[in-house]
């Protein structure tokens, strides 16, 4: 029998529906970002496009904000439980930075893969560490190029920059000299340390679930020789009590 839709599974029925589709949207918004930044002297036409295609994919997030907004029971409390994306939305309209679209997508996009239950955490950390790596690299190629003084001038040097800051080695052979780009570098640097003690998390949980299953399997075991014992017992003293001879 069919349940009638309810207004509790409608906003998850959409989720479902639209996750696939966005983050296909979102693979084209990492091609259109990077075109523009690792080939500057592109034919006006594929840059203009890749301008167009930016907004268009984030109005189709912040469309499904809105509808995620509209479907919500309660309005109030969906805003207040997810500031970060209503920022992620509202941020590029005050101050219409390529950056700041970026940073505004990744945050969305990771939103709705985290929805998807058949995401594992394993996959996911990996998927962020590598989203940060290129990204973070991109953007600050493209704050730090053209800077008088500058260290970071092709994508090798901005990948390898990106990579040593994420993992907090930093051999100051490269650094950022612009404020933007600085602040690059700290989102980096926590992002690496909140990957990292993820990372830690997940690897000591599976050790601990690990070892918690050896362990009620252990005592499954001793249980199961008790039982057979007292039951081997039982048997000896009945066969005893059978022949009139005093059991062991």
């Amino acid at each position: 029998m069919t349940l009638p839709m309810t207004a509790s599974t409608t906003p998850a029925r959409w989720e479902r529906r639209t996750q696939g589709p966005l983050l296909a949207l979102a693979v084209v918004f990492a091609i259109a970002y990077a075109i523009p930044i690792v080939a500057p002297r592109a034919p006006q036409d594929v840059l203009t496009t890749c301008h167009v295609a930016n907004w268009v994919v984030w109005a189709a997030f912040a469309a499904d904000y809105l509808v995620r907004l509209w479907l919500a029971e309660d309005r109030l409390r969906f805003v207040r439980g997810n500031p970060l994306a209503l920022l992620a939305v509202v941020l590029p309209l005050v101050q219409p930075l390529r950056l700041l679209k970026l940073v505004s997508m990744l945050f969305l996009a990771g939103q709705r893969a985290r929805m998807a239950s058949q995401v594992r955490v394993t996959t996911y950390v990996a998927g962020s560490c590598l989203g940060l790596l290129v990204f973070g690299a991109l953007a600050v190629l493209e704050v730090e190029r053209d800077e008088p003084g500058a260290s970071i001038h092709t994508l090798g040097d901005a990948v390898w920059w990106a990579f040593t800051t994420m993992t907090t080695v930093g051999y100051g052979d490269m650094a950022p000299t612009t404020g933007l780009g600085r602040m690059l570098a700290v989102g980096l640097m926590l992002s690496g340390i909140a990957l990292l003690g993820v990372v830690t998390a997940n690897i000591a949980a599976w050790f601990i679930a690990r070892f918690e299953k050896d362990d009620v399997e252990e005592r499954r075991q001793t249980e199961a020789i008790r039982e057979l014992t007292d039951e081997v017992r039982a048997l000896r003293a009945e066969l005893a009590a059978l022949k009139g001879t005093p059991a062991d």
